[in-house]
């Protein structure tokens, strides 16, 4: 347990507090700083023991979870879409294959419904569909080199 929140938090080790005591006052570190400073915000907002902060944040690494009916997760996507807060989401889903199955089943839908989320593709590769330009292929580009005259052979 406490090696993941060491990680969370700069690597700092945390296995001489008490589990059930708060999250101490950490010094800052070279890594991690926004991190550290979310958890530690966290811990404080919410009065978090070590113990209770672990379980928040141990299934989504520390990220943002969202919890609900399709609909409520659609509005809170819609939300930070639309207000700039994003322009794109990673999903992690709390088991696999069937929290992906449920979310692309039930949430997707409701998004594509609502005119956020894209029907259907516009190309045949990634890179087409995020509209970005094929790259110059350096093999095929070039021309044959001309053919270097070595004499006569008369």
């Amino acid at each position: 347990m406490e090696g993941l929140l060491s990680g969370l938090v700069g690597g700092h080790d945390l296995s001489k507090y008490p589990l059930d005591g708060p999250l101490p006052d950490l010094p800052d570190t070279n890594g991690g700083k926004s991190r550290l400073q979310l958890i530690t915000d966290l811990a404080r907002r919410e009065n978090l023991t070590i113990r209770q902060l672990y379980l928040w944040i141990a299934g989504a690494r520390g990220h943002r979870t969202i919890l609900g009916t399709p609909e409520h997760i659609a509005d809170q996507l819609e939300d930070w879409f639309v207000n700039g807060g994003a322009d794109g989401f990673n999903i992690m889903p709390p088991w696999l294959p069937g929290g992906l199955d449920e979310f692309v089943d039930l949430v997707i839908p409701e998004l594509q419904r609502r005119g956020i989320f894209r029907t259907e593709y516009e190309g045949n590769t990634l890179r087409e569909n995020l509209g970005l330009p094929r790259p110059v292929n350096q093999f095929t580009t070039k021309t044959a080199p001309e053919p270097v005259s070595v004499g006569s052979l008369a």
